[in-house]
């Protein structure tokens, strides 16, 4: 029996204020910091999704193709397809939702950008497209940013701008999907082993589970479990625990009121004054200041 892959859908789980909304927009760097930068495999069902990346190292993987870039760059990922990431620290840029129906309309007015079969994950290094192509990425940039514009403000006919500017952006991404970089080569086998890895992080790491337990589970030894991540993420599997760990004290300190000797308690941390330390040495600041900056205007 095959791992289930979790279906996110940004409008429940992270934006609830636009549940029912055709095209939601975020900057890259504001979601990171609710999903983390290690985005374990998932799909969006009846959704296209778009991360545009101005700057930093991408590891990203559609279904199991692996690719490795730097910024600017973009992925596309079509409805249903699984896909992860990971992105560094200073990574920063846009990620566009659009419901399939927005998509395919578009799809099926063209008479030159083909059928919705011909739509595959694609992968655009930006900053090494051909002369000819950088007319496109200059544009593609300039309506993302207009896109951000829009999104944030409530204006009058701000649902058809929003529409228009996202067909104008896939109309781009179409365009410029010819310039789709190779994927990488890795093992099948190391692939389904980190999804695994990442399924059973989600399920314990709030145990504290150790190294060791996690490697029993998954019936391989630390030594192949700690390469297979430095392989597939280019973190020790120590770290992708870590990090999850401060993704979720992360997240519960942007979007929850409770306070950090609760937050602290809730991750299974038995003491706030090692919590708080925890906390500073993997994220650079203290708990209560990172709220506090979180909290600025």
């Amino acid at each position: 029996m095959s791992d289930p892959i979790p279906n996110i859908t940004i409008g429940q789980e992270y934006d609830q204020r636009y549940a029912d909304a055709a095209v939601h927009y975020d900057s890259l760097g504001r979601m990171a910091d609710f999903y983390g930068r290690n985005m374990p495999v998932h799909h969006h069902d009846r959704f296209f999704q778009v991360h545009y990346v101005k700057s930093g190292m991408v590891r990203v993987y559609l279904d199991d193709r692996p690719y490795h870039q730097q910024g600017p760059m973009f992925f596309l990922t079509p409805p249903g397809i699984p896909h992860s990431f990971t992105t560094e620290e200073e990574c920063d840029g846009h990620v566009l939702t659009v419901r399939q129906q927005l998509v395919w309309s578009l799809l099926e007015e063209s008479t030159e950008l083909g059928s919705m079969s011909e739509v595959a994950p694609v992968c655009v290094a930006t900053g090494r497209v051909s002369q000819e192509a950088r007319m496109d990425v200059t544009r593609l940039e300039r309506l993302f940013e207009e896109l951000a514009l829009e999104f944030d403000h409530q204006r009058p006919e701000r649902e058809l701008a929003l529409t228009t500017l996202t067909r104008l952006i896939f109309i781009g991404l179409f365009r410029l999907s010819a310039n789709s970089i190779k994927a990488q080569s890795v093992r099948h086998d190391d692939l389904m082993l980190f999804r695994r890895f990442n399924l059973e992080i989600e399920a314990h790491y709030r145990e504290h589970w150790t190294l060791t337990r996690y490697a029993t589970t998954l019936g391989i030894t630390e030594a192949r479990l700690n390469s297979v991540c430095r392989r597939i993420a280019g973190e020790p599997s120590k770290r992708i625990v870590h990090d999850r760990l401060m993704q979720e004290a992360r997240r519960m300190l942007i979007f929850t009121r409770m306070s950090i000797n609760e937050i602290c308690y809730r991750l299974g941390f038995q003491d706030p004054g090692y919590f708080s330390r925890f906390f500073t040495r993997h994220v650079g600041t203290t708990p209560s200041r990172y709220r506090h900056q979180q909290d600025a205007p």
